[in-house]
């Protein structure tokens, strides 16, 4: 029987989400982290010298960040490395506009390649896909407004957009509301360093999510001898000087491992991810703790961080309902989210407002596609509440989101014929997902 066919109601390629009744005894390294990946590129465009980024993600995403610097100016090769990809050499050069730049779906594409674009010598256009032309820029519009850059949106606060840039920027003082994303907050830190004030960033708003996040942009600035201080909370100051350049090392994509390790708890058996460190800022590093919440046991050694979800959910353990706040970690809530749509105990998901400013309204998504296979799922004013309900086989549909196909993929572990659109979205982060899931279950 084949796994693909067109969807008669939506006329898109729907991919059939395996099945399994046996319990898992898979290793699945997972490529390198986007987040790191992205911003070591920024870091590397504005450095001092050549940088190079071993084990780097190679997506959807960071294929249009390189080509969103390469059409600045910045030189970027691919050297061969010790992983099956290569790595990326990246020699910075002066910053160059009048280019367009397709930021795609990519959100650190929209709001870290911005700021940047202040320091070329001319304008640049940015503009994405039509899903991205719905996603929030004013806060990146009028950030660069503050420091005095020209940005011309047409009052839409969308893209696309144009900045005039002129190569200097003074820096200063600004107050920005970056509730909707802590992508502001990082995109404008980057490349601070190279204002020549600086910049004292204020966050003023409802709370900020994801500050994990904005941990990893002040660790990679640090780690390139940029002096940075958040001297209270809400409030981080970047003092003008040189960014180095460095060799780098990329770290697994943690918040990627998650449909992977839910596996475990639905098929039952093992999962182990290698290289995963023994530090990091990424929000993945959470699942540690989420995990075990669910029902499952993970342990820590040489071989990596190892979930064992005993007989799972397929082999009938019982799936604990949750009451989780996922307010530094929203990104992880479309696995855990279809981990309790499988538990016969309510669940609530709070502190995920802001997702519905992601690739699509994962709120209402998740929401949809759960009722649209049995469930009973509602959104409440920052989150999901989840009653139990059997689900039934059907049409998952992606939204064009990678986070929404992978969660489509995990519930059809537990359930005959789920059907997920657009399994090929996973490429903006996970260009191998619907490989590397066959291949989990036949290890």
């Amino acid at each position: 029987m084949t796994d693909r066919v067109y969807s008669p109601s939506s006329g898109d390629m729907m991919w059939r989400a395996p099945r399994t009744m046996s319990p898992l005894a898979a290793v699945v390294p997972i490529p390198g982290s986007k987040s790191l990946t992205n911003r070591e590129l920024i870091l590397s465009a504005v450095a001092t010298r050549e940088s190079t980024l071993r084990r780097p993600l190679h997506s959807r995403d960071s294929a249009l960040m390189i080509s969103a610097l390469r059409s600045m100016g910045v030189t970027i090769e691919e050297v061969p490395g010790e992983g099956d990809e290569p790595d990326l050499r990246i020699v910075p050069g002066p910053l160059t506009g009048n280019v367009l730049i397709d930021c795609g779906l990519a959100g650190t594409v929209m709001r870290f390649a911005p700021p940047l674009s202040t320091l070329a010598a001319g304008p640049v256009t940015f503009d994405g896909d039509e899903g991205a032309r719905r996603r929030p820029m004013v806060t990146t519009i009028d950030s660069l407004r503050a420091l005095g850059v020209a940005v011309n949106d047409d009052d839409r606060g969308t893209l696309p957009f144009t900045v005039h840039g002129t190569g200097v920027v003074p820096g200063g003082a600004i107050t920005i509301d970056a509730s909707k994303s802590s992508q502001f907050v990082s995109g404008m830190l980057l490349v601070a360093a190279r204002f020549t004030d600086g910049i004292t960033l204020r966050h003023e708003g409802e709370q900020l999510p994801s500050m994990p996040h904005i941990e990893m942009t002040l660790q990679t600035l640090r780690q390139r001898g940029v002096a940075v201080s958040s001297p209270e909370i809400g409030v981080w100051r970047v003092e003008p000087g040189v960014i180095a350049g460095r060799a780098v090392d990329i770290e697994p994509d943690l918040s990627n491992a998650a449909p992977f390790l839910c596996a475990a708890i639905v098929a039952g058996g093992t999962v182990t991810i290698p290289a995963w460190p023994e530090s990091t800022t990424q929000v993945g590093n959470d699942l540690l703790d989420y995990l075990p919440l669910f029902g499952a046991t993970i342990t820590r050694d040489d071989r990596g961080v190892t979930i064992d979800g005993g007989a799972g959910f397929v082999g009938g353990t019982r799936i604990p309902g949750v009451s989780l706040d996922l307010s530094t970690g929203g990104e992880l809530a479309p696995p855990l989210v279809a981990l309790a749509a499988l538990s016969d105990e309510p669940s609530t998901f709070t502190g995920i407002a802001h997702l519905r400013g992601h690739e699509t309204d994962r709120l209402a998504a998740l929401v949809t596609e759960i009722n649209r296979l049995g469930g009973l799922a509602r959104e409440l004013p920052d989150g999901i509440a989840i009653d139990p309900a059997p689900l039934h086989g059907g049409e998952w549909h992606s939204y064009h989101d990678h986070r929404m196909a992978t969660a489509g993929a995990l519930i059809g572990l537990a359930v005959d014929d789920v059907w997920v659109e657009n399994i090929g979205t996973t490429a903006k982060t996970l260009p191998r997902f619907a490989a590397m899931w066959t291949d989990m279950l036949s290890s």
